[in-house]
């Protein structure tokens, strides 16, 4: 059986660079990258791929752009769409990939786009709205921030976190018409800040990272009697470290088999591993060990768990670990490679 094959995408900044993606050759036994090429866009701060792997998605200081994904991993360029708001922090689309979630942390908006099931095209927006509120912290958290919009799996309920208000809103998506009602709020504690929210892999458990409190909250999820119900079955800290001034979770990632959790928190630059429960979905943490770098804004499992790789946006590198599940802890695996402001990171197989 031939050895399957992937790159990975890495978003980033332009700050005196064009080139917003940068794709990377991954060789998965050495656990490494190597890069390949580079997209011209601006400020890039989110990607995301068609839930087919057929397309890519990113925005951009002009809104978002689409891309057609060829069969070496590289990108050619389809479209790019307005988003009739201020630049957004997060993407993702519904799991028909007929719509475009926009988050928009500066303005707290969402926006809803159409996708062209036939050539990745985005098309016009469907849907627009402003979460309403305020928040407690004077500073930053006063007023609404999306930080995240995600489909449940089984594609009924759009998830939006707001880290501004301390809610993960939830609304009802309307398949025809690409309109959103809102029908169910998760109300997360005061000062939290709710900043990435994952789905399990069977769709029946939601994990929600939350940048203040330092806590993976999961909650159960189920639909009854056209409803969708949300029930918190634990809270575990991402660090030792959690109650601590000046640490902040930054991401959350699912390894692709589904077994696994992985999150990021900047202040003390670690990184954390949970092992998740299959059956009822809780977490258990195997290790939270320091990256070797500033600010790690993703951090994610190469696809055979066997490594990972840390964004570490602050200080402009990406570092690489080998994961010792007997003794749960990771070992620096070669030199750092220099990426000037980093965002996120997706890996994706190719032919």
């Amino acid at each position: 059986m031939a050895e399957k094959k992937y790159v990975a995408y890495v978003s980033t900044y332009t700050m005196g660079d064009k080139y917003g993606i940068k794709i990377f050759d991954v060789d998965i036994n050495e656990g490494r990258l190597s890069e390949k090429g580079e997209v011209e866009i601006t400020n890039s701060s989110y990607i995301t791929l068609s839930h087919n792997r057929k397309y890519l998605y990113a925005i951009t200081d002009f809104g978002v752009e689409s891309f057609k994904i060829l069969p070496d991993g590289a990108l050619a360029h389809i479209n790019v769409a307005a988003i009739n708001g201020m630049r957004g922090c997060y993407l993702s689309t519904d799991y028909e990939d007929k719509f475009l979630f926009c988050a928009g942390y500066h303005d707290g908006k969402i926006t809803v786009l159409r996708l062209n099931t036939e050539t990745g095209a985005i098309g016009s927006i469907s849907d627009e709205l402003f979460h309403k509120g305020l928040g407690s912290i004077a500073e930053r958290s006063f007023r609404p921030h999306i930080s995240c919009v995600k489909m449940t799996r089984d594609n009924k309920y759009l998830c939006a976190a707001d880290l501004g208000i301390d809610y993960v809103n939830v609304y009802r998506l309307d398949h025809e018409r690409g309109t959103l009602r809102a029908v169910d709020i998760i109300r997360c504690d005061l000062e939290s800040a709710p900043r990435h929210i994952k789905f399990s892999e069977n769709g029946k458990f939601l994990y929600i990272i939350s940048e203040m409190k330092n806590c993976i909250d999961v909650y159960s999820y189920h639909e009854e009697h056209n409803m969708p119900f949300f029930d918190l079955i634990q809270t575990i800290p991402t660090s030792d470290k959690y109650e601590a001034k000046g640490v902040a979770a930054s991401a959350l990632n699912l390894s692709q088999d589904g077994k696994y959790i992985i999150a990021s928190t900047a202040g003390e630059n670690s990184v954390s591993l949970f092992k998740i429960n299959q059956e009822n979905g809780e977490l258990t943490r195997l290790f939270c060990l320091p990256i070797s770098g500033e600010y790690p804004k993703d951090a994610a499992l190469f696809p055979d768990n066997k490594h990972i790789v840390s964004l570490n946006h602050e200080s402009n590198t990406m570092t690489f670990f080998t994961v010792d599940f007997d003794n749960n802890c990771i070992m620096m695996n070669g030199k750092e490679i220099k990426v000037k402001q980093a965002n996120c990171i997706i890996f994706h197989e190719v032919e």
